[in-house]
C-alpha cells in the first residue's frame, strides 16, 4: 500500500466524532471508477448520496447523483489521471462538506474475491485482510483496489466498523458439480474450483425478482451483468445455479478488454512457442483482448455501436453471439427459462444489444417488445413471450449496505 496516498488526508481536519453515528457509507472501487453512496440506518435502508468518481485514468469527474435529500453535482477533478487514493479524498471532501463524513460508523467494501474462506459479510481484521491479499493474482483489475481503499478508509476513519462483502460469496449456494474442473480432485479441494463473481450485483437483482414475483423470484432465471466485465447466471428461486466466470474474472463472456472462455491449449501456444512471459500473458488476457482486441478500436461498447468500421461490426457480433450461446448453456442447466434479466451498463444503457440477444434466445420462447425495449421500461418483453424479459439497474452498493446490516445484526 503507497502509503504517501492514504497520508495526504488529515483526520484531524476532517472527522470530528459525533453521537450521530448513524451513516454507512460503501465504496465500490474500480479499475476506472470508484463508486460510493451513504444510507442512513433506520428499519430498511435510506438512501442519502450516491455518486462516483468516473474516468481516474484521464480527465477524472465527481459526479453525485439527486436523491430526495442531495442536489445533482458534477466537477472536474482535472485534467491529469488521478490515484484511488486521490478518487477517494475527493470522495470524502465531497462527504465532510455536506456533513455526512463525521457520522459514518460503518464502512461496507465491495471486495471481488472472497475465496472459499469468505462466504457472507466478513469483520475486515488484519487476518483477514491478509488472506484477501493472497487472492490478488485471481483478481488483479480488482483485488488490490478493492484492498486500497480499506487501508485509505480506516486511516480516514479509525473509529468506524470495516466490513468486506465479496462477489464471490453469492455463488457458494451452486451445487459442487457446477463448480468442478476437469483436474485431478486434489487440486479442486485445494481451491482451484469456479468461484463465480459479479455477485453483489445477482444479489441485489434476486431481492428485485422476489418483490416483483414473491418467493419463486422469476423461476428459472437468466441474468445478464453486462458492463466492462460481463457474465450471466442462472438463478432458481433466487439462488445461483450457475455462472460464466469461474476460477478467475477471465472466464466466460467476451468482455471490454478481457478475453472471455478460451481453449487451454491458446495459452500453451502463447507460453511455450510464442514465448510469452507469465506477465505479458496476464496483460493480454487481461487488458488488450475482449471488444479492443478483437476491433482494435475502442473496448467501450457505445464507441464501437457508433462506428460504421468492420472490425467495430465483428466484436459486436462476437458479443451477441457469446452472450446468446451462454444463455442457451444456463437455461440447460436450469432445465427451462422463465425470466431474462438485463442489468450494467450495457445490459441497461444499450436496446440494440438486448434486442440482438433476445433474438438470438428466440428459440427459448423470448419475444421482445421493441417498442418497450427503446422506451426504457422495466418490462420489455412481449405479450406472446413465454419468458419475461426484464431490465434491472445494477445496484450494489445498497446490497453492500444490505449485508453489512447482517453483521450489525448478527
Amino acid at each position: 500500500m503507497p502509503k504517501r496516498q492514504a497520508d495526504r488526508i488529515d483526520p484531524q481536519k476532517w472527522l470530528e466524532r459525533s453521537d450521530m453515528t448513524d451513516v454507512i457509507l460503501v465504496l465500490n472501487g474500480g479499475s476506472s471508477s470508484l463508486k460510493f453512496a451513504a444510507f442512513q440506518r433506520r428499519r430498511e435502508l435510506n438512501l442519502l448520496m450516491r455518486g462516483s468518481v468516473s474516468s481516474i485514468g484521464e480527465r477524472p469527474r465527481l459526479h453525485v447523483a439527486p436523491t430526495a435529500t442531495t442536489p445533482p453535482f458534477d466537477r472536474s477533478l482535472g485534467e491529469r489521471a488521478i490515484s484511488v487514493g486521490e478518487a477517494f479524498e475527493a470522495v470524502a471532501s465531497y462527504l465532510t462538506d455536506r456533513g455526512l463524513l463525521r457520522r459514518v460508523s460503518r464502512v461496507g467494501h465491495r471486495i471481488v474475491h472472497g475465496g472459499r474462506e469468505f462466504a457472507r459479510a466478513t469483520l475486515l481484521d488484519q487476518a483477514t485482510l491478509d488472506a484477501l491479499h493472497k487472492l490478488e493474482p485471481l483478481a488483479p483489475i480488482h483485488q488490490a483496489i478493492n484492498l486500497e481503499l480499506v487501508d485509505l478508509a480506516h486511516r480516514l476513519l479509525p473509529g468506524a466498523m470495516q466490513v468486506g462483502c465479496f462477489d464471490t460469496a453469492f455463488h457458494a449456494t451452486q451445487p459442487q458439480i457446477a463448480r468442478l474442473y476437469g483436474l485431478p480432485h486434489e487440486m479442486s479441494e485445494q481451491g482451484i474450483v469456479s468461484f463465480g463473481f459479479h455477485g453483489l450485483s445477482y444479489s441485489h437483482i434476486a431481492n428485485e425478482l422476489r418483490r416483483r414475483y414473491g418467493a419463486g423470484a422469476g423461476g428459472s432465471a437468466v441474468v445478464a451483468h453486462l458492463g466492462s466485465g460481463a457474465s450471466l447466471c442462472a438463478m432458481k428461486a433466487g439462488v445461483s445455479q450457475a455462472t460464466t466466470m469461474g476460477f478467475s474474472t477471465l472466464d466466460g463472456l467476451v468482455m471490454s478488454t478481457r478475453c472471455g472462455a478460451i481453449d487451454p491449449g491458446v495459452l500453451l501456444h502463447l507460453l511455450q512457442d510464442r514465448k510469452l512471459s507469465a506477465d505479458e500473458l496476464s496483460t493480454l488476457l487481461y487488458e488488450k483482448s475482449g471488444l479492443l482486441g478483437v476491433s482494435g478500436i475502442s473496448g467501450n461498447m457505445q464507441t464501437l455501436l457508433a462506428s460504421k468500421d468492420p472490425a467495430a461490426m465483428r466484436a459486436v457480433d462476437l458479443f451477441v453471439y457469446r452472450v446468446g450461446r451462454e444463455i442457451g448453456s444456463l437455461a440447460a442447466a436450469l432445465g427451462g427459462l422463465d425470466t431474462l434479466v438485463f442489468t450494467a451498463g450495457i445490459g441497461e444503457h444499450a436496446p440494440a444489444i438486448r434486442r440482438r440477444i433476445c433474438e438470438a434466445a428466440a428459440w427459448l420462447g423470448v419475444a421482445m417488445d421493441d417498442g418497450l425495449n427503446s422506451s426504457g421500461e422495466d418490462l420489455v418483453s412481449a405479450a406472446n413471450s413465454r419468458v419475461d424479459v426484464l431490465v434491472i439497474p445494477a445496484d450494489e452498493e445498497r446490497a453492500v449496505a444490505a449485508e453489512l446490516l447482517g453483521v450489525e445484526t448478527a
